[in-house]
């Protein structure tokens, strides 16, 4: 599609087939379309000076994502279910033989990278969304794939600092364009979800799992077991929540997230204790008998809650596994089972659903309460603290027609802006032009 033509090609609904796709047949369509419009009108601002009319645009879209079980379990090489969800970053992109790659992000300013020394970490970079670009390059190139400059407007519906994964997105939203640019298409989304770790552990500073730039890059529900962190098990069970009549529902319950640096190091640090105590380095190493026949032992060696912790741990694998099965079964009542169960091991043995620095904020609790008092009258309703926990959001798959009555009990407590409706989109990082 040339440059000059885009804009009007997706007001007339020509883009519409793949927008259905994402987003879903009953999408706002006329949404959809101005935010797309939107986002092209923001490239020519940016690069209308230097992109020549006749050139070709592609556009792409990758979603955030949702933690569904396996809390606080990765660090200690346990099982994950995470799904790609219906907010996502989308992105106008061109080629360019410049040598460089120019992003400019809505509310950001542009940021600019040279594809000479891609290779080079600069500290002083870290925490830089030009980082970022730097160690995706840099990824492909390592990993025998090619790179090379495009120019790029992106804007994203994935909340900063709502447990959904924005800089992930980010990261695979640049191996997704390089993807489509210059390797047709051909690289999978395991190898982008891990070129995309490498990029925000070692360029950007920042140790990270590889859940997130999986979940987004895969589309659907993956599950992941980390016993080799560097070669996980990813499997892509085949199931789609909207068929059972559920909407997979976001609660923001605010909070200050400034200080818990702390509540989140001491739930690793603790599991990895008890996993000492037995001459290992992570709980994935040992069983649940170790644990239950060394109780005593371990309460004086290592606290209760550590025990409690490693006892979350070694019962949420079990759950996980059990999950992943009856999502493969399409059996939805025994997955939300194992989802209600993991929701109380957090809350209870887990114990991540507010800091004891600050007992006079417990949005999380508060807000599991609030859900309770809707849902618990409501058949196949469930709820829990939604990924980090200590403060942030919870998660509930609520059926569709509770929605409504959840959301405005939320709102109520937490503001007009708390609660989110959405949906387990079933792509991942796509180019939109692949999708008509």
């Amino acid at each position: 599609m040339k440059l000059s033509e885009i804009r009007s090609e997706i007001i007339s609904g020509s883009y519409d087939a793949a927008f259905k796709k994402l987003y879903g047949e009953d999408c706002d369509i006329s949404f959809v379309r101005n935010r797309y419009a939107g986002a092209v009108d923001g490239f020519f601002s940016q690069y209308s000076s230097i992109v020549k009319d006749d050139s070709e645009v592609c556009l792409f879209s990758v979603p955030g994502r949702s933690e569904i079980s396996g809390n606080h379990t990765d660090h200690n090489h346990g099982k994950v279910i995470a799904a790609s969800i219906s907010l996502d970053i989308i992105a106008v992109a061109v080629k360019n033989n410049a040598g460089e790659i120019r992003v400019k992000s809505e509310g950001f300013p542009e940021d600019i990278v040279s594809l000479d020394g891609v290779d080079k970490v600069n500290e002083g970079e870290f925490y830089k969304a030009s980082a970022i670009i730097r160690g995706v390059c840099d990824g492909f190139i390592k990993n025998g794939f090619a790179d090379g400059g495009f120019y790029a407007y992106t804007t994203s519906s994935v909340l900063k600092g709502s447990g959904l994964s924005s800089s992930a997105a980010f990261e695979d939203m640049i191996g997704n364009i390089l993807n489509h640019f210059y390797n047709d298409g051909k690289i999978s989304y395991v190898e982008i979800a891990k070129i995309s770790q490498y990029a925000e552990n070692v360029h950007f500073g920042k140790p990270c799992g590889l859940m997130d730039q999986m979940a987004c890059a895969a589309g659907g529900f993956v599950a992941i077991d980390f016993a080799d962190p560097k070669n996980p098990i990813v499997e892509k069970p085949d199931f789609d929540l909207s068929s059972h009549g559920y909407s997979l529902c976001i609660v923001n319950t605010g909070g200050n997230h400034a200080d818990l640096n702390e509540d989140y190091a001491s739930i690793p640090a603790e599991m990895k204790s008890v996993a000492a105590y037995f001459g290992k380095s992570v709980l994935r190493e040992i069983e649940k008998k170790d644990v239950m026949s060394n109780i005593s032992a371990l309460r004086e060696k290592c606290g209760d809650r550590a025990v409690m912790r490693a006892l979350h741990f070694l019962n949420e694998n079990e759950r996980v596994e059990k999950a992943t099965a009856a999502l493969k079964k399409d059996d939805i009542r025994d997955f939300l089972s194992y989802i209600k169960a993991s929701g109380l091991s957090s809350a209870t043995l887990l114990q991540n659903t507010y800091t004891t620095k600050n007992v006079h904020e417990q949005g999380i609790s508060l807000a599991l309460a609030v859900a309770a008092d809707v849902l618990d009258t409501k058949p196949g309703a469930v709820y829990r603290v939604h990924g980090g926990g200590f403060a942030g959001t919870i998660q509930a798959f609520v059926p569709n027609e509770y929605v409504t009555e959840f959301n405005n009990a939320m709102t109520s407590v937490f503001g007009a802006d708390s609660a989110y409706v959405l949906k387990v989109r079933l792509f991942g990082a796509v180019q939109l032009e692949k999708l008509l």
